[in-house]
């Protein structure tokens, strides 16, 4: 259904089949790290070439999905796309050009099985160690595109410009199911396997560059 176009790749106004325009996030990339500086760690575990959903803890305000999608696709040399554009103007048809889906199954289906990499949020939750629940919906559409599902871990602060997010392995269900029961067993693994790598982040978890110290064997990229 799409193509990959890598970013090295990428030329002033280049558009792809979802209507994400390659220059302006080469531009926003460069804006975004005078707010956020990313270390990032596990990209290396998330296909080359092929889709995957990869599921990242949220808080309010915090924009998660996006500054983990800008340092993965930074990282990785290839377009990343995250859930949650607003079907409305002028800010959906932005989102849009940044990469931005619907938060609708059909598309995130769509976008999978074109091979692309989409990041998509759990629900939000005020806790720093708190996973809120993950849409079986979104978690289905990669079912349904026989791609991996990674659960991410990340943090922030809203005072400094230290942010991290920390891959893990692809989540499994504890059983090979088939139907709905499949995608809600896969989502509720995926948030264990987010608060589990949350854990793994250590008891220092403060948003400044402490939080990059190799604690637990996880530290910045």
């Amino acid at each position: 259904m799409g193509r990959v176009i890598p970013l090295s790749a990428s030329t002033a106004g280049t558009v792809d089949d979802w209507g994400r325009d390659a220059a302006l996030v080469g531009a926003v990339v460069r804006l975004s790290r005078l707010r956020w500086q990313v270390a990032l760690g596990g990209e290396q575990r998330l296909p080359r070439r092929r889709g995957a959903l990869i599921v990242v803890n949220t808080r309010r305000f915090a924009l998660a999905p996006i500054f983990a999608a800008f340092a993965i696709g930074d990282s990785v040399g290839r377009p990343v796309r995250y859930v949650g554009r607003p079907d409305t103007a002028p800010i959906g048809a932005f989102s849009r050009r940044l990469g931005g889906l619907l938060e609708h199954p059909d598309e995130v289906r769509g976008a999978l099985l074109g091979g692309e990499l989409v990041v998509m949020g759990a629900a939000h939750r005020e806790g720093v160690r708190e996973v809120g629940i993950v849409d079986h919906a979104l978690v289905g559409a990669a079912l349904a595109a026989g791609v991996p599902v990674h659960p991410a871990a990340t943090s922030s602060s809203p005072f400094t410009r230290d942010a991290r997010v920390e891959i893990g392995p692809a989540s499994k269900s504890p059983r090979r199911r088939r139907g709905p029961l499949a995608e809600l067993e896969l989502a509720d693994r995926v948030r264990d396997d987010i608060a589990l790598l949350l854990d793994e982040f250590g008891e220092v978890r403060t948003g400044t560059p402490f939080d990059r110290l190799p604690l637990s064997g996880f530290g910045g990229a």
